[in-house]
């Protein structure tokens, strides 16, 4: 009988092991490919001729450039996000309380910012404002100079304020309408009940928006670049990309050190919002309520939707279509008349110039095979962390997040380090080829995927799973009959989201790309850097009505989803 007991303790002991070999090899995976690269970074920082040393952040840190160049950073970061954050609040406080009209498309106005390409958005206000477009008339003092400190932090809260708005509505929804009753039965009036119990209330959704607004800003690589490098205006992240291109002896130390320091402020920022939201007494809210709590008077309804249309279509649809005027002229400069009018921008990109086409080649490939990569793996991560609450999955869970929570310019510099020899004596030839950029954007991208997949999971009833199981269902026929059909919206969701923006990358892909290996992002770019405004306009244009197209596309079969399911 004892050894009867001694093998099925063996026997259990193996199940066990050999239940946790799959976690195992998952968590080296993880850490292979997404944690060692940060290592590998910081390690590069400190290292001078193969050995310790702290020279490169000495010679980084005594340089006036350096300081000038935080210094602009956090000046531009700090300014953009202020914007971002009065326009997402205010925007967020009149959608969820105030009855206007026509607050569904009002939505994918405010929405179109972000869903744009931010490179590309800078585009689109510097062709607004050019000689070419609609306000071109005007006298040079009229015109805002975007190629300033003042213009790029224009285009970046212009660009992520949308990022508040998403994180802040739902919570001001949720705030339940007996605590301002409250407040006004105790005679506060409505100024004295904003300060006093929403804001602090709606405060965890309000410092979530900000954080991924300025983590956005910090991050962002394509409206400096495109606005601040004509202007000489540094900032990190421009910077870091000056000095890998720069390939010289000491370039890749030097641009560790600049990443060191990009990496303090965006933790810098995650610990003041932390320190907030501690500071701040929030208390749990309810069900989303949708009902308009202020009821204004009709003409001041009226007024207050003629603003909010001004303001969007200001800010969203008339700089797009200022840039599709450009790249329907003949020449930059010339007047748009119908003479100089003509399709020869477009028949350039599409049929003469071969990196274009090859470009959106290498887009729409890496997107594509980046999307189902996350899709598969991501979904399965998700799943596991549904079901396993753990130290060591909630380790996971923040080693995938950190490639994401990095500045772009930072990620790519350490896949840089990472592939050129990622173990001792093996080098596999995928720097200056599209695989780096493959592993790259899959290292990058995969937490959306997560993120997406977790949320699908979340909103899945366990007991619907638990029931198969007890009537005989094996795993794979639980996915197939009741997980699958569920989940696949929210799953199809975060895919998309990783493919559009694998698509139009450029951070990581100003770094990475290399002959034959351009993308959309790289194009684009280099076009505006020649000067060859048409050509990027054009390009902008047809990518901005893909974009669309594609997520229209998206939301009717979203919709024929959803109506099948209730048939059912």
């Amino acid at each position: 009988m004892q050894l009867t007991m001694k093998s099925r303790s063996l026997g259990e002991g193996t199940h066990t092991a050999f239940r946790k070999f799959p976690v195992l090899i998952g968590l080296l995976v993880l850490i292979f490919f997404f944690l060692l690269p940060i290592i590998r970074l910081v390690s590069m920082s400190f290292t001078s001729a193969e050995s310790f040393s702290v020279s490169a952040y000495s010679e980084v840190l005594q340089e006036s450039v350096t300081w000038k160049t935080l210094g602009n950073t956090i000046y531009i970061v700090a300014g953009s996000t202020v914007i971002s954050m009065i326009l997402g609040i205010t925007m967020a406080a009149i959608m969820a309380y105030t009855d206007v009209r026509g607050k569904a498309m009002m939505q994918l106005f405010i929405y179109l910012p972000f869903i744009i390409p931010s490179y590309i958005t800078t585009l689109a206000w510097v062709q607004f404002f050019s000689t070419s477009g609609p306000l071109g008339s005007l006298p040079d003092w009229l015109i805002p100079n975007l190629y300033s400190s003042g213009g790029i932090i224009f285009v970046l809260g212009i660009s992520h304020y949308p990022l508040v708005y998403l994180m802040t509505v739902q919570v001001f929804r949720r705030i339940h309408r007996d605590a301002e009753l409250a407040a006004f039965v105790s005679g506060a009036s409505r100024f004295t009940c904003w300060r006093k119990v929403i804001l602090p209330m709606a405060l965890p959704g309000i410092c979530s928006g900000g954080l991924l607004a300025f983590l956005s800003n910090l991050d962002n690589f394509g409206v400096p670049a495109i606005l601040g490098i004509p202007a000489n205006i540094r900032v990190l992240s421009t910077y870091i990309y000056e000095q890998v291109i720069g390939y010289g002896p000491s370039a890749f130390s030097r641009a560790a050190v600049l990443s060191v320091l990009l990496g303090i402020v965006a933790i810098a920022a995650t610990l003041i919002q932390v320190w907030f939201l501690r500071r701040s007494k929030v208390t749990e809210t309810t069900v989303p309520d949708h009902e308009p709590r202020i009821q204004l008077q009709p003409i001041r309804r009226k007024l207050l939707q003629t603003l909010l249309w001004v303001f969007l279509l200001g800010t969203s649809l008339v700089p797009f279509l200022a840039m599709a005027t450009v790249s329907l002229i003949q020449a930059y400069g010339v007047d748009l008349t119908w003479e100089n009018i003509s399709l020869e921008n477009y028949r350039y990109i599409l049929f003469e110039d071969e990196k274009v086409l090859r470009s959106l080649s290498n887009s729409m490939l890496l997107g594509f095979i980046t999307a189902i990569i996350c899709l598969v793996f991501g979904t399965l991560f998700a799943y596991y962390r549904f079901h396993k609450s753990g130290r060591l999955p909630k380790a996971m869970e923040a080693i995938i997040t950190m490639p994401y929570a990095l500045p772009g310019t930072v990620l790519a510099l350490c896949i840089i380090l990472m592939w050129m020899q990622p173990l001792p004596g093996w080098y596999p030839g995928v720097y200056g080829t599209p695989v780096i950029l493959l592993i790259a954007y899959i290292t990058r991208f995969f937490v959306l995927q997560f993120r997406g997949s977790y949320t699908a999971f979340s909103q899945l009833d366990v007991r619907m799973e638990e029931a198969a199981r007890t009537n005989g269902a094996n795993l794979f026929g639980r996915w197939r009959q009741i997980v699958l059909p569920l989940i696949l919206p929210g799953v199809l969701s975060g895919a998309l989201l990783v493919f559009l923006t694998s698509l139009t990358e450029l951070t990581v892909s100003s770094m990475l790309w290399s002959s034959g290996a351009e993308t959309v992002g790289v194009i684009i770019f280099s076009f505006e850097q020649a000067g060859y405004s048409t050509y990027s306009t054009a390009f902008s244009s047809l990518v901005v009505l893909t974009i669309l197209f594609g997520s229209v596309a998206y939301l009717f079969i979203q919709r024929k989803w959803k109506q099948r399911g209730r048939k059912v």
